[in-house]
Formats: structure tokens, C-alpha cells, sequence
């Protein structure tokens, strides 16, 4: 490009990780490119004392960023995957989706034992309901306690014994190389991970060729694939931050294995579907297949 490359993304410490190290990735597949950040502080951000289901979802934390887009002020964004609502902003596209990091959830706990051994009465921290209502099914005796805020924060009020453990997803502890403090990673069967969870969205105008061009190199097509089943399933369910939904795809051998939960908003009905196919040809097959475990999980 003859001019710098604007990137936008949130302010936290975790979002300006994971989009500085997208940002080296880039550079190395484009030596001589030039980038400028640009740091957005988006709703979601802002209000910090409401949940997210009462503020109005996981859209409030690419909003003001999709519209510096729109606006020509920032050429792509970087998203967390699983903050992007099923429908992006009008000739907006996701042209890159990079390798995914783990995506499953993680326990950290202030005595240093898993959850399956806390006293019963337990305080879990969490904002999430997915989470919540997996880990309330699973052992009906502990407590939830709302918790908003970055790792640091979130990390503190356990260690300061607000909360008896905090749940967080494992791909952000890695981005700020903070693994060491994790006391456990929970295995799919008990807390199914968050759509998209681990994965990267790179967000650009769709009738920006020149953008196009220099991300595709950075877009992984088995990442690109297991997101977009994942995706179908959020879809079709209209999933959001008021719904407990959750879907995680695997490449297993030759076959594309995705597994999906939803309850209702109260936590009652969850139920559980897993469906295989042979690795598709094409992430819109993928997503198909994704729509379709979603609408069965529906109902």
C-alpha cells in the first residue's frame, strides 16, 4: 500500500495483545508494509456495573468499531471471534480468520484445586450464562456470582476472595502469557466453549480488494472452516448474550465433528446435540451444517 495500514481495536490489555501480534504476523508476510493502530473504546467497555444480557450483548464490543470503518477512519479491526454477533454491519466482511488458539475454557481457583473438588456453596465467577448454566448442570451446589471486567481484575477479586474461582477462556490467558495461573482446563463434556471462542475476526470493508489481498496470506482455511459450522449453529438459534449457546467444531481425521448446547435464558432445557460430516470443501458448507444442528437444537 502506498499509504499506512489504520488497524482498530479495543483498548483492553488482551485486545491490543492479540492485535499486536496479528499486526508482527502481518508485517512478516508483508515486509515494507506500514501500520498505525487506532484504539477504540467501545460501549461494552464503557459500562462496566451491567451484565452484557442487560446492556444489549456481545455487539457492544465492535460497534464503535465497525463504524470507524465505515467511516474510513480504520482500514481492518481485529476482533475477538466470539464478540461478533452473527450479522456484521452492512458491506462489512470477516476476509481473514487466523490459526485459532485453544478454545476452551480454563478455572482458576484461589485454594489451587479444580472445581470438581471446592466445598459445596463454592462462588464462581463469571458474566457469562453459557458458562454459568454448563457449570450449574454440572454441579448444582456451587454459587455465581456476576464478575465484568479484564484478567487482572477478574483474577484479583479471586485472589482477594471475593470469588472462590474464575472462569476465562484459555486462548486469552495464553495471548498475555498467563497460563501458568490456570488451575485447571475444562474439558468440553462439562463447559462446551463459546462460538468462535479462540479465534481471531479480521473485519475490513467488503469492496476493499487492496485490504483483501494482504490479508488473505494471514487466513487460515481449517480455523476458517470450524468457525463458520460454529457460527451457523449461533445463527440459527439467534444466539446472543441472553442465550446460553455454545458450539465447538473439530477437524477429526477426514470429518468436521461439531457439537453444540443451548438452553433457555433461566438455564432450564439445556440440551446437547453432536453431529459429524466429511470435512467440507468449503467454509459456507461447513456453516450450513452448522444451521442445521442449530435449528435441531432449537427445536
Amino acid at each position: 500500500m502506498t499509504r499506512p495500514l489504520v488497524v482498530a481495536t479495543r483498548r483492553s490489555q488482551l485486545a491490543l495483545a492479540q492485535t499486536r501480534a496479528w499486526i508482527r504476523a502481518l508485517l512478516a508476510a508483508q515486509p515494507g508494509l506500514v501500520v498505525e493502530e487506532l484504539h477504540v473504546t467501545t460501549t461494552g467497555d464503557r459500562v462496566q456495573d451491567r451484565s452484557l444480557q442487560s446492556i444489549g450483548g456481545k455487539g457492544l464490543f465492535i460497534k464503535e468499531i465497525e463504524e470507524a470503518i465505515l467511516s474510513g477512519r480504520a482500514d481492518v479491526a481485529v476482533h475477538s471471534m466470539k464478540d461478533v454477533p452473527a450479522q456484521l454491519a452492512p458491506s462489512l466482511v470477516i476476509g481473514c480468520v487466523p490459526p485459532r488458539e485453544d478454545p476452551r475454557d480454563v478455572a482458576i481457583t484461589r485454594e489451587g484445586c479444580p472445581l470438581e473438588r471446592l466445598p459445596a456453596g463454592s462462588r464462581i465467577g463469571t458474566s457469562s450464562l453459557r458458562r454459568a448454566v454448563q457449570l450449574g448442570h454440572w454441579r448444582r451446589d456451587l454459587t455465581f456470582v456476576a464478575l465484568r471486567g479484564n484478567v487482572d481484575t477478574r483474577v484479583r477479586r479471586c485472589t482477594e476472595g471475593a470469588v472462590d474461582a474464575v472462569i476465562l477462556a484459555r486462548a486469552g490467558l495464553a495471548r498475555l502469557h498467563r497460563l501458568g495461573e490456570v488451575t485447571e482446563t475444562l474439558p468440553p463434556e462439562v463447559c462446551l466453549p463459546a462460538v468462535g471462542q479462540g479465534a481471531l475476526a479480521i473485519e475490513h470493508r467488503e469492496a476493499d480488494a487492496e485490504v483483501a489481498a494482504l490479508l488473505a496470506p494471514l487466513s487460515d482455511d481449517e480455523t476458517h472452516t470450524r468457525v463458520a459450522a460454529e457460527r451457523g449453529v449461533m445463527e440459527a438459534v439467534e444466539g446472543s448474550c441472553q442465550i446460553p449457546v455454545a458450539a465447538l467444531a473439530l477437524r477429526d481425521g477426514t470429518e468436521l465433528w461439531l457439537r453444540g448446547m443451548l438452553a433457555e435464558p433461566d438455564g432450564s432445557r439445556l440440551r446437547r446435540i453432536s453431529r459429524r460430516m466429511t470435512w467440507p470443501a468449503a467454509a459456507e458448507v461447513a456453516h450450513r451444517f452448522g444451521l442445521e444442528l442449530g435449528r435441531e437444537l432449537r427445536g
